[in-house]
């Protein structure tokens, strides 16, 4: 404090010494404000920088250059510093390998190399290692400070920990900390944690709650490196210095489709160990990809400086987000990762993993502003080039009647239309902000941004760079050393929040457990991967453009493909058996449905359908919703077979599963669409609320004779169907159409057709897919009619048809 004030006085006696008359009054006053301007510029506070897990690989890399570039940024603003690497290696080990990297420092272009050395030398001063284990050495760590802090008469701003260590070592560290090495009163503490941040959402939220005993939410900075990417730090304000072009663009009506990518040309060889954990889509789409992705779909705040105004949005894009299933993905492995993975650790030769190392996804939104955009995602090792890019491509809905050589970029509006974040690497090899010259001329902040040079025969998707209005930054930075400044400034939008987290694992936790059985395509990596890893989507499906020979049974000679077996007709329970593979399944059953419609159109004027949930029928409305154009959707009405007993915008709802994916995509009115009443008064299935009475009456109003034209209904591993459960009499048989039924799984209460009602349809088709319904599948051909053990046994409709409908792995096994 001496010297800082010392410092200060010589600087008064100057100013006065020039000004004489300033003691004068009333300038006395003026000169007063200035001293103690400059004062409080000269005591900012000092900060600590604690970075844990100094000597791994990541600190290496990136976290010291961050830090140093930190030092660089902030050096003569009014602050001190003092770091401290951290890490179990031995102090003289540790101190090596730190006094190594720091040597290795490097400055901006723009810094003279004498200046660079002077300054890199006064980092090293202000660095040093220490090992830290146990509590006690936390407690020693804050000691230290503290005694730093009194003998320089500095005033203490606050602490930064670096979390650079597994997840795994979070609690202890946490504890050691938050009990020892917390600043004084008046100063603030920031946590940086690095990803993963758990392996799904219960782990997400298991490890959330446990940081959440030590630290509160405003202290932690969950990391995500790309966030701190130059281009995709732009997204935001781009979106917002160019509001008055974009407001009537960036929408449904004019964009075609948003592809956000990464591809790396590097495998998985010495990380296989992380890799067998995580694969693809929990390394690099769960995370990178979907902030991306939120940052193009979120709604732009009014205030995009605002923090918490964007970090409020963001969750709202979440929110918005479809659910994904099986179909909405592709996965594709590099054919040597298996054995790399043998090799790394120690797996018998017989082993095969599933890991994926590529994926493609498609992702949708439900809102109005990006209702039937598809977003597709797509990352992998082992590809042709290493690049990453947001590409917007924008509908063309024009016609030139001149040749394409008489097309003017800034002119014709028949030349594609996109705007591109290019984050990095490919043909152009830096970052980049790229804009059709037929869209607009965007505005770019001038001392960030500057325009990029011609470069003849360059091409980017698939046109020259002459094409656009194209940015490069100014001068390129490091994402780390970015992110690290907007930690120490405390600005929390460029990072994750734990209710951020958490919607982003509810997004993805159920793809993952969809496809954790998926064998994915293999491919044998960089340019002779050819078009192998080509993909098309239509509706919400998506699937490789090419197919590749699989084999479907394992053993010696040739396997049997599904163009080797066609629709197989039988019977089955003495009633008509149709079985086939999945694809074909499914396309016959969308076929009989639609003529059953037709058939009851004809006659009747109208349809009545009934659907049950879960997953096995979400093909089979994806068929229909876009392959059966014909289909009298107009005349259809649609009820349920059975509901779980949640709000009817849950994820679990049966009506939500419907509402995704079928009733959004077709024209049905919504007068004929009938959801369960299982919501009513703000009370969820009470008996009170007679939502049961309630359907009944509505069927009896609207069905004539209760008699729907087709129900279709699912069948249990337990023998269950509809939500009509073994040992449970709730609608077996009595007067009542609809009742309320209690299931063995979550969530328990259940509203459900009887089954008396069930049997009064003209048709039942029951569908039954997957090889964990074989062993159902051959108990209940043997048993006669007991549905008090297998409701199923119970389905005979009284004066209709009853149809099975089994894929080969269901029936064979």
């Amino acid at each position: 404090m001496k010297s800082a004030l010392t410092a200060l006085g010589m600087l008064a006696e100057l100013y006065f010494k020039r000004r004489p008359g300033c003691w004068k009054t009333p300038a006395v006053a003026v000169c007063l404000v200035l001293l103690a301007g400059l004062q409080a510029q000269d005591l900012q506070g000092h900060v600590s920088i604690i970075l844990l897990g100094a000597t791994g690989d990541l600190a290496r890399k990136y976290l010291w250059q961050g830090l140093f570039q930190l030092y660089l940024d902030e050096v003569g603003k009014g602050y001190s510093f003092s770091f401290h690497g951290a890490a179990l290696t031995s102090t003289k080990q540790g101190q090596e390998f730190v006094t190594k990297v720091l040597e290795s420092l490097s400055c901006p272009e723009d810094v003279a190399p004498e200046r660079c050395a002077e300054l890199r030398g006064r980092f090293q001063q202000l660095s040093q290692y220490r090992r830290l284990r146990t509590s006690e050495d936390y407690m020693a760590l804050s000691k230290d400070i503290e005694a730093q802090l009194q003998h320089e008469g500095l005033r203490e701003a606050g602490r930064i920990f670096y979390f650079s260590v597994p997840p795994f070592a979070y609690a202890d560290i946490a504890r050691s900390m938050n009990s020892s090495c917390r600043p004084g009163p008046g100063a603030w503490l920031r946590v940086v944690l690095e990803k993963p941040f758990g392996h799904d959402r219960l782990s997400a939220q298991q490890l959330a709650t446990e940081l959440r005993s030590f630290f509160q939410e405003e202290e932690m900075y969950r990391v995500d490196h790309y966030l701190g990417k130059q281009a995709v730090a732009q997204i935001l304000p781009f979106r917002d210095q160019n509001r008055k072009a974009l407001d009537g663009l960036w929408n449904r009506h004019h964009v075609e489709r948003v592809e956000i990518i990464m591809k790396e040309t590097v495998d998985a060889e010495g990380r296989t160990s992380f890799y067998e954990e995580y694969g693809v889509i929990r390394d690099v789409l769960q995370n990178h990809l979907t902030e991306v992705l939120s940052l193009v779909a979120m709604e732009l705040p009014y205030n995009v400086s605002s923090s918490g105004a964007v970090l409020q949005h963001k969750l709202q894009a979440f929110q918005a987000l479809r659910g994904l299933h099986k179909d909405s993905a592709v996965l594709g492995q590099y054919q040597a990762y298996s054995g790399q993975v043998r090799q790394e650790q120690q797996k018998p030769d017989s082993f095969h993993s599933l890991t994926p190392t590529f994926a493609g996804i498609l992702v949708h939104m439900d809102n109005l502003r990006w209702e039937g955009v598809p977003f597709i995602l797509m990352s992998g090792k082992a590809l042709d080039e290493r690049v990453g890019y947001v590409r917007i491509l924008f509908r063309n809905q024009a016609y030139c009647a001149q040749t394409e050589a008489r097309w003017v970029a800034d002119q014709s509006q028949c030349l594609p239309r996109q705007i591109v974040f290019y984050i990095g690497h490919g043909e152009l090899g830096s970052p980049a902000v790229l804009v059709s010259r037929n869209l607009f001329r965007p505005s770019l902040p001038s001392e960030s941004w500057k325009e990029v040079e011609g470069r003849p025969g360059l091409r980017l998707f698939g046109r020259p760079l002459s094409d656009f209005y194209a940015y490069s930054p100014v001068r390129e930075q490091d994402a780390y050393s970015v992110l690290i400044s907007h930690i120490f400034h405390g600005r929390k939008d460029s990072f994750i929040t734990t209710e951020n987290l958490l919607a982003s694992w509810a997004f993805w936790t159920p793809l993952l457990d969809s496809l954790a059985y998926e064998a994915p395509r293999l491919y044998p990596g960089g340019a002779a991967n050819g078009h192998l890893l080509d993909f098309e989507f239509t509706g919400t499906q998506v699937r490789f453009s090419q197919q590749q020979p699989e084999q479907l049974v394992p053993g010696p000679g040739s396997a049997p493909s599904p163009s080797d077996f066609q629709v197989l007709q039988s019977k089955y329970r003495d009633s008509p058996l149709i079985s086939a593979w999945p694809e074909e399944l499914i396309a016959k059953l969308a076929d009989d449905i639609e003529a059953t419609a037709m058939r009851a159109v004809r006659r009747f004027g109208e349809f009545h359908l009934a659907l049950s949930g879960g997953s096995s029928p979400v093909p089979l409305f994806q068929q229909l919703a876009t392959r059966h154009y014909g289909f009298p959707w107009a005349h259809t009405h649609l009820w349920l077979v059975d509901e779980r007993c949640v709000p009817l915008r849950d994820p679990e709802s049966n009506f939500q599963g419907l509402q995704a994916h079928l009733l959004q995509h077709v024209r049905v009115p919504y007068y004929n669409v009938h959801p369960m009443p299982v919501h009513l008064h703000q009370r969820l299935c009470a008996e009170e609320d007679q939502g049961a009475q309630m359907y009944a009456s509505e069927i009896s109003a609207l069905v004539t004779n209760s008699s729907f034209d087709l129900v279709l209904l699912g069948m249990g591993t337990d023998g269950h169907t509809a939500s009509l459960f073994p040992q449970s009499p709730a609608g077996l048989e009595g007067p009542q159409p609809v009742v309320l039924t209690r299931s063995p799984s979550k969530p328990h209460q259940r509203m459900s057709l009887s089954l008396p009602l069930i049997n009064r349809a003209r048709k039942v088709a029951i569908l039954v897919m997957g090889r964990m319904k074989r062993e159902i599948t051959m108990l209940v051909s043997r048993v006669g009619h007991e549905p008090k053990k297998w409701p199923i046994s119970g389905v005979l409709p009284s004066s209709g048809q009853l149809v099975w409908y089994m894929d080969y792995e269901a029936f064979l096994g």
